[in-house]
């Protein structure tokens, strides 16, 4: 499942070629129900966790979450796609913007949501409960993001007994942590990942969200995933050494099997 960086990546680069376009076309083949008609404007594209919202002035909003197997591509008007044409899930075609029909080669964008198992259309209208989205706990990815929202959110919906690397990943706690951003947080942090939430104190809890929000916002901007000199802490470092101490990263399966990776030296339990 991609991590919320890469979902506010993709956010931005959809901004930049639709927000404010004329659409031409719009295709959502599994979608039932009213779409976003040729000729509306996108209105935003923003990120809110994991999930992506393109709103269109027709009063229309399209919801898309990539979880495991889903992606946005975008390309100029005519160019050949790189997957096939079945795996589109839902495509945003715009034309170019008036300023931008002097140049040679102009011919708007079209942007392609492959293989996204949800895929939705939204009434802006509806205020009714939207699962998934409305349960979403604060934004890591956020600069202002409410670091003491989420604490507050950690210790009402965690359990006592609640490993801390299964809690970080709940997205009604915090949202944006994926498996990486867990790993690589406790990490830094020197955190057990198996060790109970309520063995944490609430300044190590914050503690924590706070550097995997300030680990996520590093890495908003372009260029590979880096959370420590050279790359990576942990993740997909079992066997090698540990950039702090040279003990030998160690991997676990943990709550739905995710794999946790560790120093077993560095996030050593208390006592």
């Amino acid at each position: 499942m991609p991590e919320g960086d890469t979902i506010h990546r993709s956010a931005a680069r959809l901004r930049t070629v639709l927000e404010g376009r004329t659409v031409t076309r719009f295709e959502a083949p599994r979608v039932v129900g009213r779409t976003p008609s040729a000729g509306s404007t996108v209105t935003s594209v923003e990120a809110k966790g994991k999930h992506l919202l393109i709103a269109f002035s027709d009063g229309l909003t399209l919801h898309t979450h990539m979880r495991m197997t889903g992606s946005w591509h975008i390309y100029r008007t005519g160019e050949r796609w790189r997957k096939a044409p079945w795996m589109a899930r839902a495509v945003v075609a715009v034309a170019p913007r008036s300023e931008d029909r002097s140049g040679p080669g102009d011919s708007g964008y079209e942007a392609v949501c492959f293989n996204a198992p949800v895929v939705e259309i939204h009434d802006q209208r509806d205020r009714s409960p939207k699962p998934g989205l409305d349960s979403l706990g604060p934004d890591l990815c956020l600069p202002d993001v409410d670091l003491d929202g989420a604490v507050e959110r950690m210790a009402t919906l965690a359990g006592p007994e609640d490993e801390i690397a299964n809690v970080l990943l709940d997205q009604r706690v915090a949202a944006g942590i994926g498996n990486i951003y867990k790993s690589e947080t406790l990490h830094a942090c020197g955190v057990d990942p198996f060790m109970p939430v309520s063995e944490l104190d609430v300044d190590t809890r914050r503690r924590l969200l706070a550097t995997a929000s300030r680990l996520l916002r590093a890495n908003l901007g372009t260029g590979p995933r880096t959370t420590v000199d050279g790359g990576l802490g942990v993740y997909g470092r079992r066997g090698r050494p540990c950039r702090r101490c040279g003990t030998p990263i160690r991997s676990a399966r943990q709550g739905q099997n995710r794999t946790t990776y560790w120093c077993p030296s560095c996030q050593r339990r208390p006592g």
